[in-house]
């Protein structure tokens, strides 16, 4: 199984979606799609690091929370993430980002993300064991 990441369509939105062989890579893939909607991931240096934590109820919240978690760091400390490291047990995330102050010429950001919806929610595990977090960002 390839982990990794992709885009589908939505509308005049994005889909994001992050495969994994557990939970965390995908939800980790989930956020490097989430950031090649803005720019190409490879032009972002992991020089930084940042914790979050996160909290819910079951895992679609949990994903959204996440990925929203995220943008708010990115608004909040003028940076971009590259590498993610992902923790889940019982409900919480714990997850380790790094990244760079956002450099407008270098990264060159296409579009500014407003948030991760419910549009699309969907983390499941499919019969091979590999885990996929899905969701629509609103750009």
């Amino acid at each position: 199984m390839n982990r990794g990441w992709e885009h589908f369509d939505h509308q005049a939105d994005i889909g994001i979606r992050g495969q994994g062989r557990t939970l965390a890579e995908a939800f980790e893939q989930a956020a490097v799609a989430l950031i090649a909607v803005i720019t190409p991931p490879e032009r972002v240096r992991p020089r930084e690091l940042v914790i979050i934590h996160c909290e819910a109820p079951d895992q679609e919240m949990l994903l959204a929370d996440w990925l929203n978690a995220i943008l708010r760091e990115m608004s909040v400390l003028k940076m971009i993430f590259s590498r993610f490291e992902v923790r889940i047990e019982a409900g919480r995330l714990e997850a380790h980002l790094w990244g760079e102050p956002l450099d407008g010429p270098r990264h060159e950001p296409a579009v500014e993300v407003k948030g991760a919806s419910y549009h699309d929610l969907r983390v499941e595990q499919d019969g091979q064991g590999v885990w996929t977090a899905q969701c629509v960002v609103d750009v």
